[in-house]
């Protein structure tokens, strides 16, 4: 069996892996949501916009529950202080993602009247706009730590109300977010449709790439000279059971940035969010725009892997008792429990990949007008 630290590192990793998977994934959806009412001028477009994403978006939400599920079970106080920590704020992403966003697509159209349509598309655009806001808030929240603390039997408890997770600097990774997806969505909708809708969509993709490589280069320097973070500052047992008592931490200054000094090569995450929206800007036009849509993947990883890189050890910093933070050494299952759920992941991940590139494969090619039209009439 693999040694407690190995395991523990391995699914921080994996853990990485389903969130970026996600957001690459999921996060075109919730893109070509947002574009929805932007780049459409009729209902064919409309009709056409809709059908590029209706095949997949069940499919990609698959990765949310992997990440759920995995956070559940090789993190399990992890999963207890984020579910009660910002309840209100998940609440409002399960109606937004998980039941507005399906209600929409399917009852769309059932009704040829205009105002019905008009309204289902509404809230098409309210199940795209609010995940990708709320995902931009609740990372800036685990960034800057929120109020949360356990006492001497590890029972836990949380100060804090919704409201106090809004802040300047959430609102800041609220936009990025936005931006992000609005970029990924656009290039996705460029690989499925002809012009005019894709001429709207890429120029829609190049604009929030140039504001993405703005705001996230600005986060950066916000979190460098502003934003106090986070360190352990006592010895730290890696190989010990999971109890976030037993460590000393501080609030220091750039501390964010400690992991960047400590290891330069780790410089080359936030690099790759930079690059991958500068090259998704240059190569929107390319080709069928596949090697843009690439590039806004490898963005997405870069800026997802960011977070990841800067708070290592720490998993959720708390603002209001130092000690009680979380982190990758103190926070996880056991040592049995993460090694029998790595070879359940070995085994079934490869399968999830296997079926989800053949739908792919089988679903390729542009959705236009012509095939719109032979879907009405089946």
């Amino acid at each position: 069996m693999l040694d407690f630290d190995t395991l523990r590192i391995i699914w921080w990793v994996l853990l990485g892996i389903l969130i970026i998977g996600f957001a690459i994934m999921d996060g075109f959806d919730f893109g070509v949501a947002i574009l929805l009412p932007l780049i459409t001028e009729n209902e064919i477009e409309r009709r056409i916009v809709l059908d590029t994403i209706l095949p997949f978006w069940e499919g990609n939400q698959v990765w949310i529950i992997l990440g759920a599920g995995a956070i559940f079970a090789a993190w399990p106080i992890v999963y207890a202080v984020t579910f009660s920590s910002f309840y209100y704020l998940i609440l409002l992403l399960l109606l937004s993602m998980g039941i507005s966003r399906p209600v929409s697509f399917k009852y769309r159209s059932k009704l040829p009247n205009h105002f019905w349509r008009r309204f289902w598309d509404g809230i098409v655009f309210f199940g795209g706009f609010v995940p990708a806001i709320l995902f931009g808030i609740l990372i800036s929240n685990v960034i800057t730590g929120f109020p949360f603390q356990f006492d001497h039997d590890l029972r836990l408890t949380v100060d804090s109300s919704w409201l106090d997770y809004l802040h300047p600097f959430s609102l800041w990774c609220a936009v990025t977010s936005l931006a992000m997806l609005i970029m990924h969505g656009g290039l996705y909708l460029a690989i499925k449709t002809n012009d005019p809708i894709r001429e709207r969509a890429i120029a829609w993709s190049r604009t929030m790439a140039l504001i993405l490589i703005v705001l996230f280069a600005g986060g950066g320097l916000w979190i460098a000279f502003v934003l106090p973070g986070y360190s352990v500052s006592s010895p730290i047992l890696i190989n010990s059971f999971s109890n976030p008592l037993h460590k000393e931490v501080i609030l220091d200054q750039g501390a964010w940035m400690n992991n960047y000094h400590t290891h330069p090569l780790t410089m080359l995450v936030p690099c790759l969010g930079l690059l991958g929206a500068a090259l998704a800007f240059v190569t929107a036009n390319w080709g069928n725009s596949k090697l843009a849509f690439f590039c806004s993947s490898l963005s997405i990883a870069g800026i997802i892997g960011t977070v990841g890189v800067s708070l290592f050890p720490f998993i959720l910093p708390s603002s209001s008792d130092l000690a009680s933070s979380l982190l990758v050494w103190d926070a996880s299952s056991s040592q049995n429990t993460l090694f029998i759920m790595l070879i359940a992941t070995v085994i079934f991940i490869p399968i999830i990949l296997s079926y989800t590139s053949w739908v792919y494969y089988v679903l390729r090619g542009k959705v236009n007008k012509k095939r719109v039209e032979e879907d009405e009439k089946h």
